[in-house]
Parts: structure tokens; sequence; C-alpha cells
């Protein structure tokens, strides 16, 4: 059995029991614990309220990211419909879970706060009123025991103390009488020693028995009296207990969405868009926009074939007024005109060049000479007009003729696969753009790069899905179009 010792009164405790003396300390304690509680609580709420911000910051951002990714991407139809419907689901209930974050700091948080504020009422000492008024009342209610007690712990001392010095006496008085070399003198001193011992026995008996009644007649109303603050302490702590059994149930409820209307919508709503995926729907729609189903310029018996090549070279308004003019089948120019280049849309010709036309084409029995001149003219102004990207960065030969080796108008290609009029693709603009993901280049015409990294589109995106571009280093090739974003 352990035994402690309190120095405040001077008496050894030799139990466990709240009625020891300084045993009342836990309930003091309890107070102390109950202001620290209520510290632990908010700080739990707190850290809690910074998981739900944070996850509906990371539903948000996870959001936007796969809206691009799944618009970008090659998924169509009603089945793209479904998947943007996750996000939207994501985007909605990050929104209920700032809702969420906002309830716990703003009126949990809040309330447990108000209420230390008022429960608790700090000193200038230190420590907190309610705890110095609960020690105070224990130990008001325990010092008369507590002395009496004393006292007992006393007497009961002494008494022990003589009944052991009896018990020497008597065994020293018995080894006396056996031992030849003692007068009589020692031995009646020996005697009179135990009958001394004895006395004080009887004396030490007496007082501790007395003081022990006298503590058995106190205890009843110390036992009452350490009662009553007792009582006190556990009002307070039970308007603790039932402080935070409410605050608790209201933070259920801010935590429990599934109890919400608009909670319970929004997965009805993403289960309706979901079961709203069409998949034959999707399959006629990817039919007859990219499969067999588009229609189609079948090709037909065409009478003058370089006639019909020429005017697919013309735009829109050239074609309309060359069907009203002639038909150039032969150009030739002198001086230092520049060519028109075979690139451009637009076909044109300068006022002051010399032209030389065949007969078998330049003439057109429908026109009138002064039709023929207005058509020129207005081709020198769409000339002036309309120059194109390539135009701008290309140089032209100083002359050329007829002859098929300098004739833009003669094949290159004996089986005519080569087309002198067919628009070739202009240059993109360089635009910078930042990886989304990590790539690492599989070929060796590929980039690679981290996510975050910026680089410069030099080319627009192809039909599978491929661009070029241009590191920082120098370094020129091919990266997936769906792994960077363009740099607003």
């Amino acid at each position: 059995m352990s035994v402690t010792y309190d120095d405040s009164v001077g008496v050894e405790v030799s139990s466990d029991s709240f009625w020891e003396v300084g045993n009342y300390k836990r309930t003091v304690k309890r107070i102390d614990d109950g202001h620290r509680l209520c510290n632990d609580l908010m700080n739990c709420i707190h850290e809690r309220a910074r998981i739900e911000k944070a996850y509906a910051q990371q539903l948000t951002e996870w959001a936007k990211r796969w809206k691009q990714l799944v618009e970008k991407g090659p998924q169509y139809g009603t089945v793209e419909k479904a998947w943007n419907a996750m996000m939207s689901e994501a985007e909605k209930v990050s929104e209920l879970h700032l809702d969420v974050k906002g309830s716990l700091m703003n009126e949990d948080f809040e309330k447990i706060k108000n209420w230390q504020k008022e429960a608790f009422h700090k000193q200038m000492m230190g420590g907190f009123k309610e705890t110095r008024e609960a020690e105070d009342g224990f130990r008001k209610a325990q010092k008369p025991w507590a002395k009496k007690l004393k006292e007992v712990e006393a007497s009961k001392k002494a008494y022990h103390a003589a009944c052991k010095e009896e018990k020497l006496a008597v065994s020293r008085e018995t080894n006396s009488k056996a031992d030849p070399a003692l007068n009589p003198e020692q031995l009646k001193k020996l005697q009179d020693k135990v009958e001394k011992c004895k006395q004080d026995v009887l004396k030490t008996k007496d007082k501790y028995e007395k003081s022990l009644k006298e503590l058995d007649q106190a205890t009843p109303q110390y036992m009452e009296n350490m009662e009553q603050v007792f009582e006190q302490c556990q009002q307070f702590e039970e308007k603790r207990l039932r402080f935070f059994r409410e605050v608790l149930l209201e933070v259920q409820k801010h935590l429990d969405l599934s109890n919400l209307p608009s909670y319970k919508n929004i997965y009805r709503e993403l289960e309706q868009n979901i079961q709203a995926a069409d998949t034959v729907e999707d399959l006629r729609w990817f039919r007859a926009n990219h499969g067999p189903g588009m229609s189609m310029n079948w090709p037909q018996f065409e009478d003058e074939e370089w006639s019909a090549d020429l005017n697919r070279t013309l735009s829109r308004r050239e074609k309309k007024k060359a069907s009203e003019g002639v038909t150039l089948t032969g150009i030739s120019q002198t001086g230092d005109q520049a060519l028109p280049n075979k690139h451009s849309s637009n076909l044109s010709v300068q006022s002051d060049t010399a032209q030389s036309v065949q007969s078998q084409s330049s003439y057109n029995p429908f026109e009138d000479e002064d039709d023929t001149e207005s058509i020129v003219s207005e081709k020198e102004d769409n000339k002036r007009k309309n120059v194109s990207s390539y135009e701008k960065t290309q140089s032209y030969p100083t002359e050329w003729s007829d002859e098929e080796a300098n004739n833009p108008f003669s094949s290159t290609d004996a089986n005519g696969d080569s087309n002198p009029f067919d628009e070739d693709a202009t240059s993109a603009t360089e635009v910078r753009v930042r990886a989304l993901y990590d790539y690492e280049g599989q070929e060796h015409d590929e980039l690679s790069f981290k996510a975050g990294d910026e680089l410069t589109k030099i080319e627009d995106e192809d039909e599978q899905g491929w661009c070029k571009g241009r590191l920082d280093n120098g370094q020129v090739g091919l990266y997936p179009a769906n792994y960077v974003e363009a740099i607003q």
C-alpha cells in the first residue's frame, strides 16, 4: 500500500480515498481541466474546419482541371456531358463543405469561446476564481477534522512507542535475572523501569482512545461539509458536460450533409445526368459527323480541267467576278514586278504590267472589252488590299516566262498529284504555353518537360493530337496537345 504525505497538515495519507486529507484536490483540478478542455475542443473544431476548407479547394481545383481535360479530350456526346456532371457535382459539394467550415468557425467555435469566457473568470494573480472558491471550501470543511486526525496520529505514535519501550524493559529485566553478576540494586532499577513503561502504555492508550473517539464524533460533520462543497463542484461540472454535449450535437448537424436537401439533390442530378447518357445517340452522332454519314463531293466529269483548278484557288468574291469576266490562261511579266505567290488565295494583276494572253483562252465572246477592263481593275485593288502572311515572309523571282521550268501554271507531277494552286498551311503564330503534367519523350523527336514548365508552341495541333514546340533551351520537338494550356 502506497503512503503519501501532505506537508500542509503534517499527516500521513495511507489511502487514495476522497476523504483523506488533501485528496479533494483532484476535484479542484477538474475545474482547471474544464477550461483546458474548452481550448482542446476549440482546437479540434478549428482543425476540422481547416480540413473542410482544404477539401473544398481540392474539389474545386480537381473539377477545373478535369473540365479542361475532358473538353480538350476525344470524348464526345452525351457521355461527355455525364462525365462533366461529375465535375459539377464536385463544385457544388465544394460549396457545401465551405458552408460547413463557416458553420464550425462562426457558430460552434465562437459558442465555445463565449461560454468559456462566461464560465471561467481569471484572477489577477493567476488561476480562476471558481478554482480558488472550491479550494477554500474544501480546506475549510476539512480543517477541524484534519486537526483531530493529526492528534489521533500523534497519540497513536506515542502509544506504539510506549508499547515498544515496555517490551524492551521487560526483556532486559528477564535477562538480568539470569545474570549473577548484577547486584540487587541494579535489578531493582530494571524492575522499576518495567513498571514505569507499563504506566506509560496505559496513559498513552487512554489518550489514543480518547482522541480517536473525538475524531469519530467529528467525522459526520466533516463528511457533510465536504459533501456540500463537492456538490457545488459537481453542479459546475454538470453545466460544462451538458454544454459540451449540446455543442457536439450541433457539430454533428453541421457535418452531416446527408440530411441537407441540397446535398441529396446534387447526387440526384448526377445520377440523372449519367442515366441520360445515350450510347446509341453518341454513335449516331459520330457516324453523321465523322463517319460514313458525312456528305461528300464525289468526283464528276469536268470540262476544261485547268480552268476549274484555277477557279478553285480564287476567293468567293473573285470567283464571282471572274465568272463574269475573262479567264486568263497565260501571263508574262516584264520589269521588276514580283510573281504572285502560288499560296495566296488572291489572283491579281498590276495595272502597269504587260500581259500576253493566248488567243485560244484570252478572248471571251460573251463579254465586251469594257467589262474585261473592269474585272482586271478590281483584281488590282484586291492585290493591294489582300496580302497573306505567307506573302509577307516569302521572296519571289524577278523574272519568269511561259517555259515549263518557270511556269507556275504547269504541273510538276506527271500523274497530276501536285497542284500549283493548292494552298499550303500558313505557319502558326508562336504562343507561350504552360505544361499541366509531366511528360517524358518516347521518341528522339519528342520533348520532355515537367508540370509548370513553359515553352513556345510553333505549330498547331495536327490530326493525331500533337503540337510542335520549342523549349527555352532551344530544343524543338513534338508534344501532346492536351498536356499544356495557353498562358493568359
